[in-house]
C-alpha cells in the first residue's frame, strides 16, 4: 500500500482515494490521550507523551517518546531501550529500538532492529531491517534493509532486500528548486564500502554496486549485474551475480532470518531468487545485449549503455548466464509441474499443462515484497478509484490472496513465456518437447553449480589464508586456516551445492523416465 502512495503518484484520484481510506481508518483507531496496555513494563524512562503502547511492551531507559504508536501484543512484544529518541512514529510488533536510536515520522515495520545511535527521519522500514550506527533520510526500506555501519547514509531512495556496505551513501544534491532527485535500487542489491550513487539512478535487481556512480546508470533491465567504477566511469558486467555463492547464501538465509512472531503479518514476502518478475528482466536484458551485439557489432572491444559501458567479453557471458537461469526456472516450473503424474498420452500432458487461471500473464512487479502480476495490481487500483473497495482491510486482502495464489499465477506466466521461449505451441506440445526442456534445464542447472562451485574455492585460495598462521610458515597458515574455516570439501554450502547437482539430475532424469514410454511409443 505504501508501495502504491509513493510510486503512483502520476494517478491523483487513485491516491487522493487511498489516502481518504487511510484517513478513516486512522480516526477509527485515534486517541486525544495516551494508553497503556496489558502486561506493559515501563522502568527508568524520560519523557512519554501521547503514546499509545500495546499489550506486553517493554519501555526500559527510553528518553523521550511523543505522539506514537507501539503495537506490541503478546505474540510479538516491542522493545524500547535506553536513550530512545522517538517523535511522530509508529512502531509495530516485534520491532525493537534500543542504545540511543533517534527516529522523527518514522514506521518501524514488524521485528525491525534499529539501534547503536542510527538515526532516521521521513523513512519507512518494513519488517526485519536492521538498522545501526549510521543514517537514513527520506527512505523507502523494504524487508530486509540492513545498514550496520557508521559512516553509512541511505537517503531519498527505495531500497529491499538491501546489505549497504560501511561508507556507502547517495546524493539528491544535484538540484536546484528543491530535493527532487531519488533513486531505485532493486530487490537483493549490494553496496561496497564506500560506494557512491548520484541520485536520480535505478539499479536492477541483485546488483552490486563498486565505486562513484555519477552519470545517473538505468540498469532495471540487466539483474544481477556488478556496476563497478574505472576511471570515473561506471562499468556494468551483465549476469555475473548469478554465478556468485554470496548470492545463492543470501536467498538461503533471508527465511531463516524472518524473525516475525505475530501471527497477523503485516508484509506478503516473496523470497524467491528466480521469479517472473526478475525473469522478464532476464529475457529483456536478453534482448538489449544482443541489439547491442548487433548494432556495434561483434567485434567491438566496448559497448555504450545507458550511461555505462560493456566489455565485450563481459556482454558475451551475461548473454551466456541470462539464458542459462531462464531455462532453469523454465525447467523449474515444468518439473514442478508435471511432478508425480504417470502419463498416458501426450493428450493427457497437454491438459496438465494447461494453466488454472487465466490471470497471471504480461508484466510481473515487486511492491517491496510482495512479486505479483502487474495486470492484477491494475484491477485492484481501479476498483479502489471507483469506490469498489471500501476499506484498506479489503486492500490488504487482496495483497494476502494475491500472495497465496503466487505459484499459480506463476505457472500461467510461465507457460505463456515458455512457448516462445522454446518454440512450442500449446496444441502440439509432445513428451519429446517435454525431455528437450528438462534436458536444457539439467544442462544450465549443473553448470550453474558448478560456477557456484569454482566461486566457492576462492574462499580457500592462498589470498583467502593471508591472515592466518600470523607467526609462523606456509604449513601452520593452512592448519590455523582449516582449523577456523574447515576444509573447502566439508564445508556446508559445498556440500549443499554438489547434494544440489545430484538431486536436480536426477529429478529431471526421474520426469524424463516417466515420459520417454511415450516418445517410444509414438515413434
Amino acid at each position: 500500500m505504501a508501495y502504491i502512495l509513493a510510486l503512483y503518484r502520476h494517478s491523483p484520484g487513485l491516491t487522493e482515494r487511498l489516502k481518504e481510506l487511510i484517513t478513516r481508518y486512522a480516526e477509527g483507531v485515534a486517541s486525544d490521550c495516551g494508553t497503556i496496555g496489558k502486561g506493559v513494563r515501563i522502568t527508568n524512562s524520560g519523557c512519554i507523551r501521547n503514546v499509545a503502547v500495546g499489550d506486553c511492551a517493554v519501555i526500559d531507559g527510553a528518553s523521550r517518546l511523543e505522539n506514537g504508536t507501539v503495537n506490541s501484543n503478546a505474540a510479538a512484544p516491542a522493545f524500547i531501550g535506553c536513550n530512545v529518541m522517538a517523535e511522530d512514529f509508529i512502531m509495530a510488533s516485534g520491532a525493537s529500538l534500543t542504545d540511543g536510536a533517534a527516529l522523527v515520522r518514522c514506521f518501524i515495520g514488524q521485528a525491525c532492529h534499529l539501534g547503536h545511535l542510527f538515526s532516521a527521519h521521513d523513512s519507512l522500514f518494513f519488517s526485519n531491517c536492521q538498522g545501526e550506527n549510521g543514517e537514513a533520510c527520506a527512505v523507502f526500506a523494504g524487508p530486509y534493509t540492513v545498514t550496520m555501519h557508521k559512516s553509512s547514509l541511505l537517503i531519498a531512495g527505495m531500497f529491499s532486500f538491501l546489505n549497504a556496505g560501511s561508507g556507502s551513501n547517495q546524493s539528491n544534491h544535484l538540484y536546484k528548486l528543491g530535493p527532487i532527485h531519488q533513486g531505485i535500487v532493486e530487490r537483493g542489491s549490494k553496496t561496497t564500502s564506500d560506494s557512491y550513487i548520484l541520485w536520480p539512478a535505478k539499479i536492477g535487481a541483485f546488483s552490486l554496486i563498486m565505486g562513484r556512480h555519477v552519470s545517473h546508470p538505468d540498469t532495471s533491465d540487466l539483474p544481477f549485474s556488478y556496476l563497478i567504477e574505472q576511471m570515473n566511469q561506471t562499468y556494468l558486467v551483465p549476469a555475473v551475480n548469478l554465478r556468485s555463492v554470496g548470492t545463492i547464501r543470501d536467498a538461503q538465509k533471508w527465511p531463516k532470518r524472518d524473525k516475525r512472531t505475530d501471527p497477523k503479518q503485516l508484509d506478503f514476502i516473496n523470497f524467491n531468487l528466480l521469479s517472473p518478475y526478475t525473469i522478464q528482466k532476464m529475457i529483456a536484458g536478453t534482448e538489449i545485449l544482443q541489439t547491442l551485439q548487433k548494432v556495434s557489432g561483434e567485434t567491438s572491444a566496448e559497448y555504450a549503455y545507458q550511461s555505462a559501458r560493456i566489455r565485450s567479453g563481459s556482454l558475451k557471458k551475461g548473454l551466456e548466464y541470462y539464458r542459462m537461469a531462464i531455462n532453469k526456472f523454465l525447467g523449474n516450473s515444468i518439473i514442478k509441474r508435471l511432478e508425480g503424474i504417470r502419463f498416458r498420452s501426450d493428450e493427457e500432458i497437454r491438459a496438465r499443462l494447461r494453466p488454472e487461471l487465466e490471470e497471471g500473464k504480461g508484466e510481473w512487479v515487486d511492491l517491496s515484497g510482495l512479486i505479483a502480476p502487474q495486470g492484477e495490481i491494475a484491477k485492484l487500483l481501479a476498483r479502489i478509484q471507483s469506490g469498489e473497495i471500501a476499506s484498506v482491510g479489503e486492500i490488504g486482502e487482496t495483497f494476502r490472496q494475491l500472495h497465496a495464489d503466487y505459484y499459480r499465477l506463476e505457472w500461467t506466466w510461465a507457460w505463456e513465456v515458455m512457448q516462445r521461449w522454446y518454440g512450442i505451441a500449446p496444441e502440439t506440445v509432445t513428451a519429446a518437447d517435454v525431455i528437450r526442456i528438462v534436458d536444457t534445464w539439467k544442462e544450465s542447472v549443473v553448470t550453474l553449480d558448478r560456477l557456484l562451485y569454482e566461486d566457492a574455492k576462492k574462499e580457500f585460495s592462498m589470498t583467502a589464508r593471508t591472515g592466518f598462521g600470523a607467526d609462523g610458515g606456509k604449513e601452520q597458515k593452512e592448519i590455523d586456516f582449516e582449523q577456523v574455516r574447515g576444509a573447502f570439501e566439508n564445508n556446508p554450502f559445498v556440500e549443499t551445492v554438489k547434494r544440489h547437482i545430484e538431486d536436480k539430475t536426477a529429478l529431471g532424469n526421474e520426469l524424463i523416465g516417466r515420459l520417454e514410454p511415450l516418445v517410444q511409443g509414438g515413434e
